[in-house]
């Protein structure tokens, strides 16, 4: 079902150093236009509708007018500032940790749980707001594991057991990131936080809603054990995680219905027709080196994951690799696909 486009909504973004109505940073830039206060580390040029854009001051005041807030601040500064673009009845998508456990937040990998948006109204009723609410994605390497786990649950039932080791792309890390003699000719077998990130969002966003609509189950009646072991290694850009899982359901899928299961999934954000999904939601690679992140990572615009290597697994059931282009599908990109679908589906009001 695709449903009828809507006009084109007045959007903000936080963090900021599509059609921009108003971009919000630091009392150090705001004042100055978007292309003095930023620092461009992008191959294309600022866009022109971006460069003479004032940016402002993160208040809610500054930007009243618009339907729809990004935040992308860092974690230090998010919590206090998305709080109160909330309690001024504005509906924020934010890509910061700071309210992924609240129990009233959903947390959403938009080609996994949109149907976790349900629990914004919940979310409204509790703090008596008519408009306002704070929808957060996942973490970028929790983004890539849960696709496919969400694909083979989708058609083979729970899985019990998951052991996952991540090699994480550098601009995980933010600019400037890691030193340059920490990673070159190297690998840092520790992310400080991220183990813990992926084993209990992995929960919460392949789990459900309570009856009553009111609590995420964060897999109650049937508990997902993950197991993660986070490495930053020296690539630009692409989380590559190496996965496997065991299935409660015994005997377990074979690699050829796994196969099949992971080519056949679909999300309702394709099915709602937001414009920023892609064709196909995982893409299997039968090379037998593939993914990789310099050659996979922008297929589809990195809005998709890719996963190869698909094999039995002599200590779970099967194990495979997952690529997710962490800077898009892994970050903006399910923020603007989860506004999107909020959009389509009237959980945004315009």
């Amino acid at each position: 079902m695709t449903l009828t486009p809507q006009a084109p909504l007045k959007v903000g973004v936080l963090g900021a150093t599509g059609t921009l109505h108003a971009l919000g940073a630091s009392a150090r830039s705001a004042g100055q236009p978007y292309a003095k206060a930023v620092r461009w580390k992008q191959v294309s040029p600022i866009p022109d509708q971006a460069r003479d854009l004032v940016v402002k001051s993160c208040v809610p005041q500054e930007f009243a007018e618009c339907a729809i807030v990004f935040s992308g601040l860092d974690a230090d500064v998010a919590g206090d500032i998305e709080a109160a673009f909330r309690a001024a009845d504005l509906a924020v998508f934010s890509n910061a940790k700071n309210f992924r456990r609240e129990p009233t937040v959903p947390l959403i990998v938009p080609l996994v749980n949109t149907s976790h948006l349900a629990m914004v109204h919940h979310q409204r009723s509790q703090l008596s707001l008519q408009k306002g609410f704070i929808v957060t994605n996942a973490n970028c390497s929790t983004t890539g594991l849960v696709v496919p786990l969400a694909a083979l649950e989708k058609a083979f039932g729970p899985i019990d057991t998951c052991i996952v080791t991540t090699m994480q792309a550098i601009s995980g890390a933010g600019y400037p990131g890691v030193p340059s003699f920490d990673i070159f000719d190297n690998i840092v077998p520790h992310i400080g936080g991220e183990e813990e990130k992926i084993e209990w969002e992995a929960a919460k966003i392949l789990g459900g809603i309570s009856e009553d609509g009111q609590s995420f189950d964060l897999r109650a009646s049937s508990p997902l054990n993950v197991s993660a072991s986070c490495n930053r290694v020296p690539v630009l850009e692409g989380h590559t995680e190496c996965v496997s899982v065991r299935f409660a359901k015994r005997p377990p899928p074979s690699v050829e219905d796994i196969i099949k299961a992971l080519r056949a999934y679909s999300c309702d954000a394709q099915q709602v027709g937001c414009p920023s999904a892609p064709k196909e939601v995982v893409f299997v690679h039968e090379e037998v080196d593939r993914p990789q992140p310099r050659l996979d990572r922008d297929f589809q615009k990195g809005a998709g994951v890719n996963v190869g290597r698909i094999r039995a697994c002599p200590v779970l059931d099967i194990k495979f690799v997952v690529l997710s282009n962490n800077v898009a599908i892994g970050a903006a990109t399910s923020s603007i696909i989860n506004a999107e679908y909020a959009v389509l589906t009237n959980v945004v009001s315009c």
